[in-house]
């Protein structure tokens, strides 16, 4: 079986230590536990997810990048191609030029054809608005279509053998 390319925004890693939201956290390491396995998902973030990453305060920067450490991925570099996407994105409306940052983590996605992004942002990410304006630009721009999940989305409820 394939596996799915998924791209792992930057709330699903920082929810990785969320102690003000437990049960996302709850929900971020069990989805974690699954891609340090390596057998379903084939991981991906961007050189943006890295810097954004790098600007959280300490300790939780260190424990990022401690979890990250454990799972295989690939870093997406930002092309042309990519802020292109992004600009297409403006100029149809899927958000507004203040989440400029949240339309290249979209388009690094879907550049690079992963098949889901992965987000606990339920304002610019995992709402229908932008799925479907998202994937109407796609059309347009000659990209396939792209689902946008949670990790409890993603992987199922609670695990029975838990």
């Amino acid at each position: 079986m394939k596996k799915l390319k998924i791209y792992l925004d930057t709330s699903v890693i920082s929810h990785l230590d969320a102690r003000d939201t437990p049960e996302k956290m709850q929900q971020t390491l069990r989805f974690w536990k699954i891609l340090r396995l390596g057998r379903e998902f084939d991981a991906f973030i961007s050189k943006l997810t890295d810097r954004e990453l790098r600007l959280c305060y300490e300790p939780k920067r260190t424990c990022l990048q401690d979890f990250l450490s454990e799972i295989e991925y690939e870093i997406i570099s930002e092309t042309e191609g990519i802020k292109e996407l992004a600009k297409r994105y403006l100029d149809y409306g899927v958000l507004t030029k203040k989440n400029h940052a949240d339309l290249l983590h979209i388009s690094h996605a879907v550049v690079s054809q992963c098949d889901i992004i992965i987000s606990w942002n339920f304002k610019h990410f995992v709402n229908s608005k932008t799925i479907d304006r998202v994937n109407a630009v796609n059309l347009l721009e000659g990209y396939r279509s792209i689902k946008i999940l949670t990790p409890e989305y993603l992987i199922g409820g609670e695990n029975d053998s838990e």
